[in-house]
């Protein structure tokens, strides 16, 4: 995967828009289009001490995950980056769609370093995320961080 490009055409998104829900809308469409072998891309934004589905791509999702529940709260808990290969094997794993079996989770940050949501995609594929994947999502990140425009 290219992610230079990936992160091109995000860049390009961002500064055409930087309202985090229109910005995010884009960002979830532009993962499911590039990355292969996904079923679910998008976010979770932290809203009164939980966080609550934000834009995606995929089937429904699970609406509130509790800080430290599953591999986003733990995720968001830790303010690291988590890469699970076998969700299964993943204590306290939240089932929102049966058929995934792989997740990368990257926690998004306010200017001010506090963790505003995550970055969440999962895969049918065991094992579909790798160390370039992670560095890849980790930039990508990163310029949504740069851009987000987090007023209403």
């Amino acid at each position: 995967m290219d992610y230079c490009l990936l992160c091109s055409q995000l860049e390009h998104l961002l500064r055409e828009e930087a309202y985090y829900v229109a910005a995010l809308s884009n960002a979830s469409a532009l993962l499911m289009e590039a990355l292969p072998e996904l079923n679910w891309a998008g976010f979770y934004l932290m809203r009164d001490g939980r966080l609550l589905v934000g834009p995606f791509q995929g089937k429904p999702a699970c609406i509130h995950i509790a800080v430290g529940k599953g591999v986003c709260g733990t995720a968001v808990l830790r303010n690291e980056t988590i890469l699970v290969a076998n969700v299964h094997e993943f204590p306290g794993h939240i089932a929102c769609d049966s058929a995934s079996n792989a997740e990368i989770v990257i926690p998004i940050h306010k200017g001010d370093g506090e963790v505003a949501g995550v970055l969440d995609i999962d895969s049918p594929i065991p094992g579909r995320f790798s160390p370039d994947d992670k560095e890849g999502l980790e930039m990508f990140a990163a310029l949504l961080e740069k851009y987000l425009a987090w007023g209403d």
